[in-house]
């Protein structure tokens, strides 16, 4: 009886910690989709940047790396606190959670540039 209790002891720690670390995956995955949603709308942000402006283009990719920077450090605080004394049925709320903390990380602090083109002019008439 005692053997059995044991068993069945360690065979519940070890679900509860396979469910944590299946927990922190699918933060994990949330956070590389963030990242990438960033660095694809950083990526259009610099592609419609107007061309030879050096100034203009350190200072955006100083603040795309700034932006990129505090989204890891976000995501790295939230690994290590997953998990954490969680009851398995608050673990749903905890990711959204952490995915709402995320969101003003993960999308650029200015809209993007769109440069318009000019409209056409009529032709002179003769």
């Amino acid at each position: 009886m005692r053997f059995a209790s044991v068993v069945l002891a360690l065979f519940c720690a070890s679900a509860l910690a396979q469910d944590a670390e299946i927990q922190r995956e699918l933060i994990r995955r949330d956070q590389q989709t963030d990242a990438f949603k960033l660095q694809l709308q950083q990526s259009q942000e610099r592609v419609n940047a107007p061309p030879g402006d050096s100034r203009g283009k350190q200072a955006l990719e100083a603040r795309q790396l700034g932006e990129r920077q505090r989204l890891e450090a976000a995501g790295e605080r939230q690994i290590q606190d997953v998990g954490r004394d969680t009851p398995a049925e608050l673990r749903p709320q905890e990711r959204d959670r952490m995915q709402q903390e995320r969101r003003p990380l993960a999308e650029p602090s200015q809209p993007p540039v769109s440069v318009t083109p000019d409209p056409p002019r009529p032709l002179p008439m003769q």
